[in-house]
């Protein structure tokens, strides 16, 4: 039997959206507000589900102390009060556009790595506010 469980962890963090090699008007069409050379913050959340079978020692699917030590290594002290564009290395201009949905993947496959076999990622959500959210379901 498969069971899924999901945590949830929030943190605040600041970013735009901006292709280095496109002009400012072709980031600013493309992107709207969000190419501002100013950037602008979210209060996020981060909904990541794991699955996988219940240990009958412990009638749990995970320890949960090893998945709040993996968000808050993979998400928290990555994100939480930072400029993703300028203080995240794999989001630093140029290289991955700081969206929900690049952000979703990118916490999915951190998270698995550092869970290995304790659980599966299933999915990531990524919500920056109550209207807007990307989730990620790899394969």
């Amino acid at each position: 039997m498969s069971f899924r469980l999901t945590r949830r962890v929030a943190f605040a963090a600041a970013h735009r959206y901006r292709r280095p090699d496109w002009s400012e008007e072709r980031n600013a069409e493309t992107f709207g507000a969000c190419a501002r050379p100013n950037y602008h913050g979210h209060s996020y959340t981060c909904d990541v589900t794991v699955r996988g079978d219940v240990d009958p020692a412990t009638g749990m699917l995970v320890d949960l102390a090893v998945l709040d030590r993996v968000l808050d290594a993979e998400v928290r002290q990555r994100f939480d009060h930072r400029n993703i564009n300028l203080e995240v290395p794999e989001f630093a201009d140029g290289k991955l556009i700081p969206t929900g949905e690049e952000l979703a993947r990118f916490i999915c496959q951190r998270v698995q790595a550092a869970l290995g076999g304790a659980a599966r990622v299933e999915r990531v959500t990524v919500a920056e506010d109550s209207t807007l959210s990307a989730s990620y379901d790899p394969d």
